[in-house]
């Protein structure tokens, strides 16, 4: 094979290298091209919900992916203001076998590690360094350009190169939304953690304008935390916002332990919250946008790697068969997986609305919330359960079980 049989995959992320991953397993040769000199991600803990796991195991990690992680025992939402439990969701057997795969919450980076490994396995190319500044359409190849001046030539180019793409310029002109929340994140050793962070529970604090979230990581030896909060220093324009002080500001009022916990979070980084407009159109000839350079969502729904994975194993199905017709595959990918990906764009606001009311709101949130059965799954099975993952042509009834596609 020549390499414009292969291809080229602009970011080595998460995204880009189970699109990477999965391409190998279709027969296809993969080239990884990642800005930075090392591959590696930016942050702490990362939930992986059923959606994401089934496609892990198709993709051979799972086993290595729940060895570094937790599986954890329950989802439990509680009153950051007053500590009441609000309402869980098992993560039990019975949910387990409900949706195909497990819960599983893992360190970023060692996902992205262990993603990386497999691709070493499966032989793609993976190079560091290396400065994609161009995108084009040649007759019968996509064609990136190099901050060098080096061209290289492959089947198609998929930009997974993040939430502030500049590849997805060739699609849309638009720029990041800010939410006006503003992100604290640290780990610390188990030894360390206080006596409200659960051994085996990922537990959410949601209060007025604040949510407090906390789980184990590595076998729960790390304890991963998160506190979230709007910002009054972004909604009066102000340069510097978000700052420790406003944290501290902000969860003021939240119960003792939510305020302890606030002591061990890393002080000297923060993330804004944001996201972008979803738009229908990804592809463009060879050329097609997938993970947050597609649809950049906010964290609420804990979806934003699973998307990501669910579209490198569309994306692999799609062109599946053959280098013909790979415009008509990529926009298939598209069909496919836009419409879906914007549903949860758009959920993911409304769900942080409703996180952070206050006044009567929260009061018949909370209410709400308290009159649930725990075994309720009418609002997340459209997310877990068997919504297509995959384009083109039909899969090995195997693999397409695995998918949650058969």
């Amino acid at each position: 094979m020549t390499s414009a049989d292969e291809i080229l995959i602009v970011g080595g992320g998460i995204g880009g290298l189970a699109t990477a991953l999965a391409l190998t397993r279709t027969g296809r040769r993969a080239r990884v091209l990642e800005r930075a000199a090392e591959f590696g991600e930016i942050g702490a803990g990362l939930q992986l919900a059923p959606n994401a796991t089934r496609l892990l195991e198709h993709l051979g990690v799972l086993d290595e992916v729940i060895s570094a992680g937790v599986q954890p025992r329950r989802l439990v939402f509680r009153s950051a203001v007053s500590g009441e439990e609000l309402t869980s969701l098992p993560l039990d057997a019975d949910f387990e076998k409900r949706y195909g795969g497990p819960y599983v919450v893992v360190h970023r980076g060692d996902l992205l590690g262990i993603l990386l490994e497999a691709c070493r396995r499966a032989g793609v190319e993976l190079h560091t360094s290396a400065h994609v500044t161009g995108v084009d359409n040649l007759d019968e190849a996509g064609q990136v350009t190099l901050a060098d001046g080096s061209t290289r030539r492959g089947a198609a180019v998929v930009a997974a190169d993040g939430v502030r793409s500049q590849i997805r310029r060739r699609f849309s002109a638009d720029e990041p939304v800010g939410s006006g929340y503003v992100a604290y994140r640290g780990t610390i050793p188990a030894e360390q953690a206080h006596d409200h962070l659960h051994p085996t529970d990922v537990v959410l604090w949601i209060g007025p304008g604040i949510h407090y979230v906390h789980y184990p990581l590595r076998s729960g030896t790390l304890y991963n935390q998160v506190a979230v909060f709007r910002s009054p220093g972004y909604a009066a324009g102000e340069a510097e916002w978000g700052t420790p002080e406003e944290l501290d500001a902000a969860f003021a009022s939240a119960v003792p332990h939510i305020r302890e916990g606030l002591t061990t979070l890393w002080r000297d980084r923060r993330w804004a919250m944001e996201d972008r407009e979803p738009i229908s159109t990804w592809t463009d000839g060879r050329i097609a946008l997938l993970g947050d350079a597609a649809h950049p969502m906010l964290q609420y729904l804990a979806q934003g790697a699973c998307q990501a994975l669910e579209d490198a194993v569309c994306l692999a199905g799609a062109l599946r068969g053959g280098d013909d017709g790979i415009p008509a595959a990529l926009r298939a990918y598209q069909d496919v997986r836009a419409p879906r990906t914007a549903r949860l764009q758009r959920t993911a606001r409304l769900w942080g609305d409703m996180w952070h009311v206050d006044g009567v709101s929260m009061l018949m949130r909370d209410e709400l919330f308290r009159s649930r059965d725990v075994h309720d799954h009418r609002y997340v099975e459209w997310l877990y359960g068997t919504e297509p993952h995959e384009a083109g042509p039909p899969m090995p009834a195997p693999i397409a079980a695995v998918a949650g596609v058969g």
